[in-house]
Parts: C-alpha cells; structure tokens; sequence
C-alpha cells in the first residue's frame, strides 16, 4: 500500500536523479514493429508512459507525419519532453495522467488513436489495476487501431537478480528505488487484454543479450513483445 501510494512520487525522483540520462533513444522500435518502419503517415500516435520522449522523438526525426499525443506518471518526465529541443507543440501534446485513474479522453480524443504503446510501462502497474489502465487506453484508440506492447518476460534476468525482501506478490517486485516492476508470461499478457476488448494479432518472447565489454557484462534478456487490435468493446 505504502509503494502504491508513493509509486507517482519515487517516479518524479527517478526522472529528478537521471532527467534525460538513463534511456536512449529507441531507434530499435523501427526493427521490431512493422508499423513503425512503414505505416506511420498521417496516423494519430499515442505513446502511453513516454518518460522523456525516446521513442517517439526519434520517429519524428525520421520525418514521419505524426500527430502525437504522449502521457507519463511523472509530471518531471512530461517537463523534459516539453523542454527538448525537438518538442513543438503543434505536432504534440504532452501530458501527465495516472493511467488506471485519469480520463485520458480530457486530453486525447475517443476512438482518435491509430497507434498506441506501451513499451516497459504495464510493469509498473500493480497487477490489479491492470484492467482499468488497458480500458481507459482501449477508450481512445479506433476500432481496428493497433496497439504495440514490449515488457519485461518471466524469468528475465533482472528478476533472478533480485534479492529476498524484494518480491511483494507473484511476479512483482520492488527495486530499490521504490519503483515496481512485474514480470509477464505470454499466456497472461494474451489473457489481460483480450479481457480488455483487444484481440491478439502476435504475442512471443523476445530473447536479447545486454553486452557491456567495458564491464565484462553480457546478460541473456527476455521481453516479450505482442501487438494487440482494439475491439469495439469499451470496458467501464
């Protein structure tokens, strides 16, 4: 209870510690859904937990034509996004809202979104309120829009690593900065959104390697990625 309460807190302290060092941009998104490489033009995109905008600054530096609506948790993220150099306003909007509570229809228009995402966002969700975050999501976007998932996959290395006293339920754990992080299997991320109104288009684990020569690090990674349809369902 103490970590849900203090969860939009410990998030504005990350972003005050590392502002825009701590993730690079995400050029690898191009690699990994087809959409993003060759379908973008003209369509309405909405990232969901945009931290300081990796993923969808990059694709606008490609010259894609989006309009681009972007939300995070921390009000210090959406600051840094509003603060880049490649930030106009024209072209995007960003604003702070805690997915599993805030209407995002106040500032991203019903059934307007072609293509949503959640990329290492659903995690930081507590398991409970998971539906709630995926129906306020699922309200925006058009039926037939697609929506593009990347988390962390069960038995990741990250969550081996981590030691007793940090687990706080199956699969969910705690980091020592007070941010949470859960672990999905492909079976449960298939069954919380189709519950949600998405029907599964591609669902798989993803296997990586984070390689540090300099530190003599390389660590086997596991994600998994899954591109959902939203459903004419809008869940209440």
């Amino acid at each position: 209870m103490k970590l849900e309460k203090e969860a939009r807190k410990n998030w504005d302290l990350f972003y005050k510690r590392n502002e825009t060092r701590f993730f690079k941009d995400r050029h690898w998104t191009t690699r990994e859904f087809e959409i993003l490489a060759d379908g973008l033009e003209e369509k309405v995109l909405f990232e969901v937990g945009c931290g300081v905008g990796n993923f969808f600054y990059p694709l606008l530096e490609e010259g894609k034509t989006l309009r681009v609506f972007a939300c995070d948790f921390s009000s210090r993220a959406v600051e840094f996004v509003k603060k880049d150099a490649r930030f106009d306003p024209e072209k995007i909007t960003a604003f702070q809202a805690d997915i599993t509570a805030d209407e995002l229809s106040a500032n991203v228009p019903e059934g307007s979104v072609d293509v949503a995402t959640l990329i290492f966002v659903l995690s930081a969700v507590h398991p409970e309120k998971f539906k709630q975050a995926l129906g306020n999501i699922m309200k925006v976007m058009k039926p037939g829009g697609l929506l593009l998932f990347r988390d962390y996959g069960l038995y990741d290395m990250a969550q081996l690593r981590f030691k007793p006293g940090h687990k706080i339920a199956e699969n969910l754990y705690m980091r020592q900065d007070g941010t949470r992080s859960y672990y999905f299997s492909i079976e449960e991320v298939t069954r919380i959104f189709e519950e949600a109104g998405f029907s599964a288009k591609t669902v798989n684990y993803v296997h990586r390697r984070t390689i540090n020569k300099k530190d003599y690090v390389d660590v086997p990674r596991i994600f998994v990625q899954a591109e959902f349809i939203a459903g004419t369902k809008r869940c209440s």
